[in-house]
């Protein structure tokens, strides 16, 4: 029995070294096949059997393209995603709108007739819905936006590339009947798409430390060693030749000195202007939108524009939109409304030969913020097409629904020559609390926010300063305290200080003088404007390296203010 055991476990330990063996060589073998010798097997493209495949630097996009040829059209999503993501489409009138910074074009669905700055212009091929997707004809878009298309005759394949775009070219390595491999990802292991012969002419899109990520004509993309290929030129896409804006003529390296002339029920005598020392810009309130249909009323005054041309100064007509949040909601909807507006707008400033147009829009849905941004978008061409500024009036930001939320600082920023921040009404009329109109650090903490957060360049922002300040009462009622304010221009405040014999204390927590005294039992205070204040906000805008300052409002200044704000040009 014993020798009989010992047999069988001898015999048992031959068999276990053999399947032992046996695993061993085939684990081997799997090693050598996957991780020593290139993977040998072929793969189709995730694309292969698409119609009309996109590509953008070599990946495939959701959608495809419709036509060939000259008749090629492009999907809207695609043309939101690759080259402008401000493309609208407004589908209650069927209307396409297309903005660059010279140029507006609308189009309509089914329609070659198109409009091009406002003039009409005839197209070849129409806009187009098919299987609910709206296809964009693409030579107005190369017009536009300067885009280049390579379209492959046997694959269908759609190579997009926008303007200024730099591309590497190369070339596969080896004779024309060798064979490179195109692989899925960047290693030899990873499955063949393509047999790429020596001299195939490749993108290259993207590259690491040993391989490129680049794509034939005929759309395949793929990775490839890096000493599989020999680069050659970079080509650019030509970009679509520009003028300098009338901002970047007048205003380059010259800060603006704007001050804004509330014009309400009288047209302020045009002689004011002569006591505004150093101001180069002034921007009388003239224009409201009135209705939902757009329309504008104009309260604008030749010879005021006569004064000021004649004193040097550029004048900026200033449209609001009535701070009526339910005429903006209807005046913005849509393209024709918008439109409406602008014209009236554009022919005012012809009339009144104005340098500019400044837009306040305030009091306004967060919902109708991208219909405004959108305004801005359409007006900015025909502005600059006629050779006017384009200045955008912007609250701080804040979570405030209405005055706040509804501006795209980022988009306004990118459009309009100028965004003017209104750094006041830190403590508003209504405020339950007391305090600074504009503290120096709420003002410099606004301007950060939007120079840092929204991308505003520094030299595109406006600072904008109050030239009055709030006199607060504060009341003792049924144990609570009632607080109340009137706003007052300067030189009531000066008039209060020198009638009382009040001697003003410096705060340095807000950068500014403050008094208070009782009047008839209640107490007063004051958080001051004057040249203290304003000497710290011009120091402010010069140091970081802002655009210049505004001034709200003319009739609130004294000749201390205009000889303190003109200090920005020192």
């Amino acid at each position: 029995m014993t020798r009989r055991r010992r047999r069988h476990r001898s015999t048992a330990k031959r068999r276990f070294a053999i399947v032992l063996g046996l695993c061993l060589i085939v684990a081997g073998a799997y090693i050598t096949v996957t991780q020593v010798l290139p993977n040998p097997l072929h793969e189709k493209p995730d694309w292969k059997g698409l119609d009309k495949p996109i590509f953008v630097k070599g990946k495939l996009l959701d959608q495809s393209a419709a036509g060939s040829g000259e008749q090629l059209k492009l999907p809207l999503p695609v043309l939101q995603e690759a080259v402008d993501p401000n493309i609208r489409y407004e589908k209650g009138t069927q209307s396409l709108i297309l903005t660059t910074p010279v140029q507006v074009m609308h189009l309509q669905t089914g329609e070659t007739e198109a409009r091009l700055n406002n003039k009409q212009v005839q197209l070849r091929f129409a806009p187009e819905e098919k299987n609910s997707l709206l296809y964009m004809p693409v030579q107005p878009l190369k017009e536009l936006y300067g885009i280049a298309v390579h379209e492959d005759s046997d694959t269908g394949a759609v190579l997009l590339m926008k303007a200024g775009d730099t591309i590497q070219m190369g070339k596969v390595n080896g004779a024309a009947d060798s064979k490179t491999s195109l692989r899925k990802g960047p290693s030899k292991h990873e499955p063949i798409l393509a047999d790429m012969p020596g001299g195939t002419s490749i993108r290259v899109w993207e590259t690491d430390e040993s391989w490129y990520f680049v794509q034939m004509d005929n759309g395949y993309a793929g990775y490839v060693p890096k000493s599989k290929v020999t680069l050659g030129e970079k080509k650019t896409v030509d970009a679509v030749p520009q003028q300098p804006t009338q901002a970047e003529r007048s205003w380059k390296g010259k800060p603006v000195n704007l001050a804004w002339e509330a014009v309400y029920q009288k047209k302020p005598d045009p002689s004011v202007i002569d006591k505004l020392s150093g101001v180069n810009v002034v921007s009388p309130t003239w224009f409201s939108i009135i209705d939902g249909e757009g329309n504008v009323r104009s309260n604008a005054d030749t010879a005021y524009v006569m004064k000021a041309h004649a004193r040097g100064m550029e004048v900026w007509g200033l449209l609001n939109n009535s701070f009526d949040p339910d005429l903006t909601t209807s005046a913005m909807a849509t393209y024709e409304t918008r439109l409406n507006t602008i014209n009236q707008t554009l022919q005012f400033a012809k009339m009144y030969h104005l340098d500019g147009i400044n837009l306040d829009f305030e009091n306004v849905k967060t919902k109708d913020g991208e219909n405004v941004s959108q305004f801005v978008r359409e007006l900015k061409p025909l502005a600059r097409a006629a050779g006017l500024i384009v200045s955008v009036d912007v609250t701080p930001k804040s979570g405030s629904e209405m005055w706040s939320r509804f501006l795209d600082r980022r988009s306004l920023g990118e459009t309009a020559d100028f965004i003017v921040l209104m750094a006041y009404d830190e403590h508003w009329a209504a405020s339950p609390k007391a305090g600074s109109v504009s503290s120096l650090p709420w003002s410099e903490a606004a301007v950060r926010k939007i120079l840092e957060e929204d991308a505003v360049p520094s030299e595109k922002l406006i600072l904008a300063v109050p030239l009055y300040t709030r006199i607060w009462s504060e009341e003792l009622k049924d144990g609570k305290t009632k607080v109340s304010s009137k706003a007052v221009g300067m030189k009531t405040v000066n008039d209060i200080l020198t009638e009382k014999k009040l001697k003003p204390k410096y705060l340095e927590d807000v950068k500014q003088n403050y008094v208070e005294y009782t009047e008839d039992g209640v107490l007063k205070k004051i958080w001051i404007e004057d040249k203290t204040s304003l000497k710290e906000r011009v120091k402010l805008a010069k140091e970081l390296n802002l655009g210049g300052v505004a001034a709200w409002t003319r009739s609130f200044g004294t000749e201390e203010a205009w000889n303190v704000l003109k200090d920005i040009s020192s």
